[in-house]
């Protein structure tokens, strides 16, 4: 049996605390919902924030919804390095130590002493699809990606499970780029 997978690119983007996001856009501020993500519960908002680093910035920076226990900020390397903040490459929520930025809204700004990161390439899948495809939570696998003249493999993808998401891997920019990504492509985990 073939065990495909979706692939996903992850862009650039922010997840907030109420606290951040009251220091943003103001006190009591809900997000709006732009567009719902692949991961049940998960939303593009409206909102967006401008992301500095020590050499530059990106000034509309999307944030996603709902609301988070922690503020963190996910870029790929290359956005990470052209605005000049340190970020690691880690699993989604794992921030402590993390590179610092400046988040900067209508309302306000919060300096983040941590909480960028390059997010591990990764595969969310229900314990249905874990079970089907033979995955454990927190497995190391490989997934083939077949592109038109960039198809490649990817290590090191940690295999996230909860009844909460859906079956699909996230990767991002500079990843997506490298395999010559587009919307609907299909990987084979290995």
């Amino acid at each position: 049996m073939k065990k495909e997978v979706l692939v996903e690119t992850s862009a650039r983007h922010v997840h907030v605390t109420r606290e951040a996001l009251d220091i943003l856009f103001g006190k009591g501020y809900e997000l709006t919902k732009k567009k719902d993500l692949s991961q049940p519960g998960q939303f593009a908002s409206n909102e967006r924030v401008a992301v500095i680093g020590t050499k530059g910035q990106f000034p509309a920076v999307s944030i996603l919804g709902p609301i988070r226990p922690e503020c963190q900020v996910e870029l790929s390397l290359t956005d990470a390095r052209s605005i000049g903040v340190d970020a690691p490459i880690r699993e989604s929520g794992d921030v402590k130590g993390s590179g610092p930025c400046k988040l900067v809204g209508p309302a306000g700004e919060v300096e983040l002493e941590y909480g960028v990161i390059a997010a591990q390439r990764h595969i969310h899948a229900t314990p249905e699809d874990a079970e089907k495809y033979g995955l454990a939570d927190k497995q190391i696998v490989a997934v083939k990606i077949e592109s038109e003249g960039r198809s490649l493999i990817f290590d090191d993808v940690i295999v996230r499970v909860s009844p909460k998401y859906a079956l699909a891997m996230h990767i991002d920019t500079d990843e997506s780029n490298a395999a010559c990504a587009k919307p609907g492509l299909m990987g084979e985990i290995l």
